[in-house]
C-alpha cells in the first residue's frame, strides 16, 4: 500500500524541509510500466551477472528464471540454459569470464547458442552446433535442470512457447 505525504509533513528525503518546500516542488516524472520483454531482458541480464559473478568468486549458485536455467560451480563455470528448445551456452570457463553471446535490442533478446544439451543415462550431454562434437558436461545440476524443464513444459502450452522464439524468418518480417 502506498502512503500519501502532507505537504506540510517533513520531506521523506531527510533534508529538515517541510515536503511542500523540497521534493513536493519537483515535477513528478511519468513513469510507463515496464513491458515483459523489457522485465525479461533486465532480469535475464541481471541473473547472467549474478551467476557470472558467483563463478568469479568459485561459488556454486542456480537460478531458475522463465525458462532459462544459469548455474556457476565450485570450479568456477558459469551456464545458461535455455529449456524449451534444450540449447545452452558457457559464461564462465574455469573462472576465466567468456563473452556472453547475448545481444539486446528493444524489440528482442538474440543469444548465440553454443550447444544444445539432452540427458542421457543421467549425464548432460552436449553437442557443439559448430562441429557437432558430443560431450558430457560433468557438475552440471542435471536433476534441477530436468525437473525445471518439467514444470515449464506443463506451465506453458506449445503456443505459448513457440512465441518465445522467434526465427530469422520472424524477425526479418517484422
Amino acid at each position: 500500500m502506498a502512503t500519501k505525504i502532507g505537504r506540510n509533513e517533513k520531506c521523506p528525503c531527510q533534508s529538515g524541509k517541510k515536503f511542500k518546500k523540497c521534493c513536493g516542488l519537483k515535477p513528478r516524472q511519468a513513469t510507463r510500466p515496464m513491458t515483459d520483454e523489457e522485465k525479461l531482458k533486465v532480469t535475464l541480464m541481471g541473473a547472467v551477472e549474478q551467476v557470472i559473478a558467483a563463478a568469479a568468486k568459485k561459488q556454486p549458485v542456480i537460478k531458475e528464471l522463465g525458462v532459462f536455467v544459469l548455474y556457476s560451480t565450485e570450479k568456477g563455470d558459469a551456464w545458461l540454459f535455455e529449456l524449451t528448445e534444450c540449447d545452452c551456452v558457457q559464461l564462465v570457463k574455469e573462472g576465466e569470464n567468456l563473452t556472453p553471446p547475448i545481444n539486446e535490442n528493444p524489440e528482442t533478446i538474440e543469444i548465440d547458442w553454443a550447444y544444445s544439451f539432452e540427458v542421457k543415462d543421467k549425464k548432460m550431454m552436449l553437442t557443439a552446433y559448430a562441429d557437432k562434437t558430443v560431450s558430457e558436461l560433468e557438475g552440471a545440476p542435471t536433476k534441477e535442470i530436468v525437473a525445471t524443464r518439467r514444470r515449464i513444459l506443463k506451465k506453458f502450452t506449445a503456443q505459448q512457447l513457440q512465441d518465445v522464439h522467434l526465427s530469422a524468418e520472424k524477425i526479418e518480417a517484422a
